[in-house]
C-alpha cells in the first residue's frame, strides 16, 4: 500500500499536479534544504555540459514552470524509467 502511495505521489509531483502553485511556495532556509536532500536522498554531482544544451533545457524547464536543475532531475528519472522497462520487456521476450 505505502509502496502504491509513494509511486502515485511522485507521478503528481512529476505531473505538476503537486507542487507548481506559486501561494505555496516559499524560501526555506539552509539547514531545512539540507534535511530536505537528505530526505529526499539527493547528492550533488558536478557534470560538463555543452553551453547550448543548459541554455535548451533552461527553456524547456520555463516552460513547464520548473528550475532547470529539477527538470533535468526529471528528464533523467524518466529516461531511466523508459529504459529499465524496455530493458526488462526485453529480458522477458527472450526468457531470461
Amino acid at each position: 500500500m505505502r509502496d502504491t502511495h509513494k509511486k502515485h505521489s511522485e507521478e503528481a509531483w512529476e505531473n505538476h499536479e503537486l507542487g507548481s502553485t506559486e501561494g505555496f511556495v516559499r524560501k526555506v532556509s539552509s539547514e531545512r534544504e539540507k534535511a530536505l536532500d537528505k530526505k529526499l536522498e539527493l547528492q550533488i554531482i558536478s557534470i560538463r555540459l555543452q553551453k547550448s544544451l543548459i541554455e535548451d533545457l533552461k527553456d524547456l524547464a520555463g516552460e513547464d514552470g520548473l528550475g532547470y536543475q529539477p527538470y533535468i532531475r526529471q528528464v533523467l528519472r524518466q529516461y531511466v524509467r523508459n529504459e529499465k522497462r524496455k530493458r526488462e520487456k526485453h529480458l522477458r521476450i527472450i526468457g531470461r
